[in-house]
């Protein structure tokens, strides 16, 4: 349901009423689920709120995949040993997945290499040396 509602709220051009969702969802869900569906994606970041009047505009933060990175990383954040979790998680990924993993990896420390103040490296390699 989740992933419904936020895929209503991202074909919005504009910050919306939960009634502009609901009668999106061809009125499949009652108002008060799509009211709780809405306050869980906002506890979970996924979706902003703005009060108009007496009631909220939502806008979506995350879309789909934006909202299963939220999960993973909120289940990373509870465990103690962040670096076993990491290593199986990697370990069990299939050959595709590494690679596209390693591509964005590489992606992202170009990224930083190029927007470090007056270097060519990032504060994470400086912090290593």
């Amino acid at each position: 349901m989740e992933a419904q509602v936020l895929a209503v709220l991202g074909s919005a051009t504009t910050p919306v009423a939960a009634t502009w969702v609901q009668e999106r969802l061809d009125g499949e869900l009652a108002y008060t689920t799509v009211i709780t569906i809405l306050t869980r994606l906002l506890g979970k970041q996924a979706v902003t709120r703005t009060r108009s009047g007496r009631s909220f505009l939502w806008t979506p933060v995350a879309d789909e995949a934006g909202l299963t990175a939220l999960r993973m990383r909120r289940l990373l954040d509870e465990r103690d040993d962040r670096d076993a979790v990491l290593s199986s998680f990697v370990s069990a990924l299939s050959p595709h997945d590494e690679r596209v993993l390693r591509s964005l990896l590489s992606a992202a420390d170009a990224t930083d290499r190029t927007t470090a103040p007056g270097t060519d490296r990032s504060a994470a390699d400086e912090a290593e040396s």
